[in-house]
């Protein structure tokens, strides 16, 4: 994802932010001119460009040393904690196996006592907030009732845009539910969450369809380095908005290519259409179904032979392949180089540099 766009912030999520920041007596003033802001330039603006609002975010939770200031948790949440917690789920297999296992990181997690909870019934899924096991229902809904409503709407939506990041396109939402009346709620709540939104509800949560549960989680250790650099500017605005069918058949795909990837039949009918009308469409983008395939087997090879730990050997039988020489003429058809030239270039060496592959393994000696 890109902060190059010219991505912009409502002046009413600013100032909530702002709010915050002076109700815990912290320097407004200061933070803003640090990212090069001031007070007028909010109060005479309707919008403000996101990657500033994102850097004063970040400047936000640093001074208040809790990583999920402003967003709903219970508590103040030591720095660092939303990286680990990325780090725990980048290697799940679908998004229903990630959100769980946030659920449970939140367990573990000091400061948190409230983390995220996801119900499937039938097509639909929802996502709301539960209280840690610790935490009785009385308690949790004494929480979430003493929490301003900005911070609940705003909480969902980082979620949702969260959850849409690991995916690699927008979730579509059905719905967002809140127990408070519209007055109380964020101007915008509709464009925000692009559906509809019912105040006064049982509940504060979102609704989507199930099959989403289903979807791989494209992101990697390397798109990962870039989301945290930035963070929280991809969860305050939806950076990313590829809906075509390609950004859908590579997260249907995935990266785990040790089983054989689903048939184009299978993805259609996952996506809810003939398989004609999938290769139609794709050949509308430019693209064919095969291509998508062989494009992200590419990308899951290199990734594995990018892991120095990792033999030639052994990446070929996580790609799936019996024998290695069939994966050494698959590996060289994709890339014009054999796994061991692959090793041997500039491009290997470049690769581990960016990865910081020596730390990787340090940590892993811990």
């Amino acid at each position: 994802m890109s902060t190059e766009k010219n991505v912009t912030v409502t002046r009413n999520i600013v100032q909530h932010l702002l709010d915050h920041i002076r109700d815990q007596g912290f320097d407004v003033h200061e933070l803003l001119a640090q990212v090069g802001l001031s007070e007028e330039d909010v109060q005479n603006s309707t919008e403000l460009p996101a990657e500033q609002f994102g850097q004063l975010y970040q400047r936000a939770m640093y001074v208040a040393q809790d990583e999920y200031f402003g967003m709903l948790s219970g508590g103040k949440v030591p720095n660092g904690t939303f990286r680990m917690m990325c780090h725990a789920i980048i290697s799940c297999r679908s998004l229903g196996h990630a959100i769980a296992r946030a659920s449970d990181f939140h367990e573990i997690v000091k400061g948190t006592r409230i983390k995220p909870k996801l119900e499937r019934r039938g097509r639909y899924a929802k996502m709301s907030f539960g209280g840690i096991d610790s935490l009785t229902e009385s308690e949790l809904q004494a929480l979430i009732n003493n929490e301003a409503p900005e911070r609940i709407c705003i909480s969902l939506s980082m979620w949702h845009h969260f959850i849409s990041w690991l995916v690699g396109e927008r979730v579509e939402l059905k719905a967002a539910y809140f127990t408070f009346p519209e007055s109380r709620a964020l101007p915008g709540n509709r464009a925000r969450f692009q559906s509809e939104v019912k105040f006064l509800q049982h509940d504060n949560a979102i609704v989507f369809p199930a099959r989403y549960l289903d979807y791989a989680i494209v992101q990697t250790e390397e798109t990962l380095r870039g989301f945290l650099k930035t963070a929280p500017y991809q969860l305050l605005v939806m950076v990313d908005d590829d809906v075509s069918l390609k950004a859908q058949v590579v997260a249907l795909l995935g990266r785990d290519f040790s089983l054989s990837p689903p048939s184009a039949e299978k993805v259609a009918q996952t996506l809810n259409m003939s398989v004609s009308t999938l290769r139609r469409r794709l050949l509308e983008e430019g693209t064919t179904y095969q291509k998508i395939k062989d494009e992200c087997r590419r990308r899951s090879a290199i990734r594995y032979m990018n892991s120095p730990q990792l033999s030639i050997n052994d990446v070929a039988e996580l790609m799936g392949f019996d024998e290695p020489s069939a994966f050494f003429r698959s590996f060289k058809r994709w890339t014009g180089m054999t796994p061991g030239q692959y090793r041997a270039s500039p491009a290997y060496r470049q690769a581990l540099n960016e990865s910081g592959a020596d730390d990787f393994q340090t940590a892993g000696q811990n």
